[in-house]
């Protein structure tokens, strides 16, 4: 490996180019930027706020903090940025306003609707053991912004590039005015058609040019432009946040494999032609679908589920499920392989996590910083997170060496052992094993609860907790503690030496 270029081992799949490339951050291989200053730069699709996110949601959050952890352990907390946005403003929530706050001013209604729902989806992904982003941008504050990194900017660049248009009430961006468009989704231009949330109408030059800017009707939220009053097209918000967080070029982005075609199709063809250059970022990833019990995800199905019914309720499978077998659901398949959400894949994770926390309990094992060389490089091979979760189970296993005869070979892989030596059921290396089992549970987000043991609701009120911290929400905050303390529950607040996130020890004195 060669530092001097960035690659530290990280193989990353690429969907514009459909290989797996060694990753190497465009700051390292500038060779201008002092090392102190170098970041490598990522940003990831968003919620679009009007309502609770849905499990389907969850898997991209889940993905790309594994990532984000990833990259921090690899290159230290100080040279990641990361960026996910929140859509504040879309038809979607327009319509959603109206309807849940009936006679409320629109604006107004809007701005109670985001908030709550910004709110609910921080602590939905903090019960998940999600790590907060570096920049949490909205879209409403980069419509207009006297910096210039702003969508009315943009727009103006474009038409004045010959890129887009003004016609029928809207600016319309002219996907034949770039060559390559379509080059990520592979799709050719006459095979093309318009994308979600973009309607075909007759004052379109190309069926697949896409909205840029439309206009409001006076009930409708809006901003003064060129053009008049309106709003933007939901593409452009994520050309323009990026920019203005991340720069014109970055390393990495993100989202599910939906967003591809037209989302990020769209974005790319945005940000290239309004800055002149060939590439937005170096990296397109994507995650796989996610189905549930074998069927498509829909309310129409009657198989919709949000984060929170499954962390609140007992809608799915009877029961409330932690937030960590959820999370572990997850990373017990490929990221770019499609899932099948059931109560059997829950259980079974539930079942791994049991098994694990007692083990750590009973050898004593305690997380710190060293971690499986072996578990590490399968985190690298692209985030193989199942094959890391395969390593685990030898770490966790090893007291059992000595009594099952098909598990010796195993020894020498995890450390390395002569496999004729004797010593598998020795204290020190059982309870080194499943330390180490620990600390790469930590790397991927999950902390077992070896001691001081909680409820599952008590684990949700803390979750709740750190989110309204994070919020600056301090009279829930203390009202949450003031609960845990009744229960005998003290708290601690603190922050993790390893990655600098906000944590929250507890003692239990029932």
């Amino acid at each position: 490996m060669s530092e001097d270029d960035g690659f530290l081992g990280l193989k990353l799949y690429n969907t514009m180019t459909r290989t797996k490339e060694d990753f190497r951050p465009l700051d390292w291989r500038s060779g201008a930027i002092a090392e102190k200053d170098r970041r490598v730069r990522m940003y990831v699709c968003g919620p679009t706020a009007y309502d609770y996110a849905h499990i389907g949601n969850a898997r991209p959050v889940i993905v790309f903090d594994v990532l984000f952890r990833l990259l921090r352990h690899l290159y230290g907390a100080d040279h990641v940025v990361y960026a996910r946005n929140i859509t504040d403003v879309d038809d979607k929530i327009n319509a959603r306003a109206a309807r849940d706050y009936p006679g409320v001013p629109l604006n107004e209604a809007i701005g109670r609707l985001t908030a709550w729902t910004a709110e609910q989806f921080h602590a939905d992904v903090a019960a998940l053991g999600c790590l907060e982003p570096t920049f949490e941008p909205r879209a409403t504050a980069y419509v207009s912004r006297d910096d210039g990194h702003d969508m009315i900017s943009m727009i103006t660049a474009l038409i004045e590039k010959g890129h887009a248009y003004q016609a029928g009430g809207e600016v319309l961006f002219d996907v034949t005015s770039m060559a390559d468009y379509g080059r990520l989704s592979n799709r050719k231009l006459d095979d093309q058609k318009a994308g979600a949330r973009v309607a075909v109408d007759a004052h379109k030059k190309n069926p697949a040019d896409f909205v840029l800017w439309k206009l409001s009707s006076p009930e409708e939220p809006g901003w003064d432009s060129p053009w008049g009053r309106g709003r933007p097209g939901w593409h452009l918000e994520c050309s323009v946040m990026s920019e203005a967080l991340l720069g014109e070029t970055f390393d990495i982005h993100g989202g599910g494999l939906d967003l591809i075609f037209p989302h990020h199709e769209n974005e790319i063809a945005q940000s290239r032609c309004a800055h002149g250059s060939g590439t937005m970022a170096e990296v397109w990833m994507h995650n796989g679908f996610l189905q549930v019990e074998g069927r498509k995800m829909a309310k129409s199905e009657g198989n919709f589920v949000t984060i929170r019914e499954l962390l609140e309720t007992e809608k799915f499978g009877g029961r409330k499920w932690p937030g960590d077998v959820l999370r572990l659901a997850m990373l017990m398949t490929h990221y770019r392989e499609p899932i099948d959400f059931s109560v059997r894949r829950l259980e079974e994770a539930e079942a791994v996590l049991a098994r694990w926390r007692r083990v750590a309990t009973d050898e004593g094992a305690t997380s710190g910083s060293e971690f499986s060389s072996e578990f590490v490089t399968a985190l690298c091979d692209d985030l193989d997170t199942a094959r890391a979760m395969q390593i685990l189970h030898r770490h966790f296993n090893l007291g059992r060496w000595a009594e099952d005869p098909m598990l010796r070979h195993e020894k020498e892989a995890v450390f390395g052992f002569d496999n004729s030596s004797s010593g598998f059921t020795d204290p020190a290396q059982r309870k080194a094993a499943a330390s180490i089992g620990l600390s790469c549970l930590n790397l991927v987000g999950i902390k077992l609860n070896t001691s001081n043991e909680l409820e599952e609701g008590e684990m949700a009120q803390i979750a709740k907790r750190l989110a309204f911290i994070r919020d600056k929400n301090w009279a829930e905050a203390d009202r949450i503690r003031d609960e845990l303390l009744e229960k005998g529950i003290q708290l601690k607040d603190g922050k993790d030496a390893a990655t600098g996130e906000r944590t929250t020890t507890w003692e239990v004195k029932r």
